[in-house]
């Protein structure tokens, strides 16, 4: 643990979200030195506390690091008035229930800002507080197959794939985190606080790249391509003796270096490979010669080569691979974090890095539900119970 601060030291967030979007969005700010109290359901909790793989699940230490937990049941008007009360003396308020939920439980933002006009509500949905989709149910899965993303990932002879992270809802939550900062700005100039709508799909269409305007200007739609992108070569996995490694030298001076590096410079001169676009038109040819070649040595041994050469390559990296690496190691890009139950866990850092005031991990993940509700009323509210 961490006594430095950071940048949003002094920010309060209440965080009513579940599950991912939402309290990914909390981690982020958390992260950053905002004071982040969890509200949660007595006895149930947030479900991401049982989420994650192996037989020591352990993504709530992840998601959950710098917050308190308190327990509030928002569907009792006793609950409801406390959520106000803290709500009151919040900066943030984050939500990622569908909408409607918050003016259901009597939690309507409109009213909260009467009472805290500072307030920035951080409302993370499927699809948006508005529009003729906005009251159903969308998970990350569905704004992903929405803005595009699962229509373009996997093999083309086969179904569309997805990653094997919750892109779509860390999407929106990052996106909902830069909008709370946004507010924040401008909150500071004015007294002024606001709405925040982070819509899931919205979130992936935004890093869908030229997807849209490609169809806009010449009718043209991307589709499911494997490990490449149309046009884009060499960029793909390669295989070695002992498994696979990723080049990308797409860019004509980073070819001609390949090309040195494979003992055939003429190929950067050769009219069918010689500029992008060529390149791009014999794609898989030029996949072949180069995976000709690479499976002729090991890892190592094409690493040292693209490493001297000055090519874009790696290996391609499970958990393993990142804990015994000294460059994660040097820039600590894994911490250790202490754990009452699991004695400690090895997780990903603060990103980005800030010179002056960098992020830090100040306290573990609360491991009972509600077990700081006495703390922050105390802190916040004044209250004994």
């Amino acid at each position: 643990m961490t006594k430095n601060k950071g940048a949003l030291d002094g920010i309060r967030v209440v965080e009513m979200g579940q599950l991912i979007a939402g309290p990914f969005c909390g981690q982020l700010l958390g992260d950053m030195g905002a004071e982040i109290v969890k509200l949660e359901q007595p006895e149930t909790g947030d479900q991401m506390r049982h989420w994650g793989q192996g037989d020591k699940p352990s993504w709530w230490r992840v998601i959950a690091r710098n917050k308190y937990s308190v327990a509030v049941d928002l569907r009792s008007e006793d609950g409801q008035q406390l959520a106000r009360d803290l709500i009151a003396k919040a900066d943030i308020l984050i939500e990622n229930f569908r909408p409607g939920t918050l003016e259901k439980w009597n939690l309507d933002p409109a009213e909260l800002r009467k009472t805290n006009p500072g307030l920035i509500v951080v409302r993370v949905s499927g699809y948006g507080q508005t529009g003729p989709y906005s009251a159903r149910a969308g998970f990350g899965g569905i704004g992903e197959a929405m803005g595009g993303w699962r229509g373009i990932v996997g093999y083309p002879d086969l179904p569309p794939a997805r990653m094997g992270v919750s892109i779509g809802d860390t999407l929106a939550a990052t996106y909902g985190c830069m909008g709370a900062l946004a507010a924040l700005h401008h909150r500071s100039k004015t007294g002024e606080g606001q709405i925040v709508d982070s819509a899931l799909y919205e979130a992936v269409l935004q890093v869908m790249e030229s997807t849209v305007a490609d169809y806009s200007a010449s009718g043209t739609k991307r589709r499911r391509t494997g490990s490449t992108l149309p046009g884009i070569a060499p960029s793909n996995v390669y295989p070695c003796r002992d498994g696979e490694y990723l080049i990308g030298a797409n860019q004509d001076g980073v070819f001609a270096r390949l090309a040195a590096a494979m003992g055939r410079p003429e190929l950067a001169r050769d009219e069918r490979f010689a500029t992008h676009r060529a390149r791009g038109a014999r794609q898989e040819e030029l996949d072949a010669l180069i995976a000709e070649w690479t499976k002729t040595m090991t890892i190592d041994e094409l690493e040292a080569r693209m490493v001297e050469a000055g090519v874009p390559a790696g290996r391609i990296y499970d958990a393993e691979d990142m804990l015994a690496d000294p460059h994660f190691k040097a820039r600590e890009a894994l911490v250790t974090v202490p754990d009452e139950e699991l004695g400690e866990i090895r997780m990903q850092g603060i990103f980005p890095k800030l010179s002056e005031t960098p992020g830090s991990i100040r306290r573990p993940a609360p491991l009972r539900v509600g077990q700081d509700s006495a703390e922050v009323l105390k802190r916040w509210l004044g209250c004994e119970v």
